[in-house]
């Protein structure tokens, strides 16, 4: 029988894992706002793309600029869900590593540290482009027709 097999320490390793699940949770539901937004940057930009080929030439010029933005946008979006789905993967194997060290008698207390400060580092840098992508959403919103 492995060091760690008892149901003793396999009951401490999954109340080990709780909170870090607690924190996919949190980030599953943030990716989910962020593709969210993601897809409707993109059917936003397909639509000005379509009149875009109806608009007669130099007529076009506000709607590249708003294609300009767009695709900022989604860039800005697009590394928020690579940050925050990097964090998403620096939990999971957070976990790995409890249950590894439980069933192998290991301490895997540094590495799980380390891996954990790495998912709150890459989370803080996702939610940071992320609030980027809205204040350049809310600085180039144009409500009503005097804009």
């Amino acid at each position: 029988m492995l060091p760690g097999g008892d149901v003793g320490s396999v009951a401490h390793a999954i109340q080990l894992s709780v909170a870090p699940v607690f924190v996919l949770t949190g980030i599953g539901a943030l990716l989910t706002v962020m593709t969210n937004r993601l897809a409707r940057v993109i059917d936003r930009a397909r639509a000005l793309e379509s009149r875009l080929e109806t608009v007669e030439t130099g007529a076009d010029a506000e709607i590249r600029v708003m294609l300009k933005t767009l695709a900022y946008r989604a860039k800005l979006i697009g590394r928020a869900i690579y940050l925050c789905t990097t964090t998403a993967l620096l939990v999971c194997t957070v976990i790995a590593l409890l249950f590894v060290g439980t069933f192998l008698g290991l301490d895997p207390a540094i590495p799980v540290a380390l891996l954990f400060i790495a998912a709150m580092i890459a989370l803080v840098a996702g939610l940071l482009w992320f609030l980027r992508e809205i204040y350049v959403a809310t600085s180039s919103l144009r409500i009503g027709p005097d804009n």
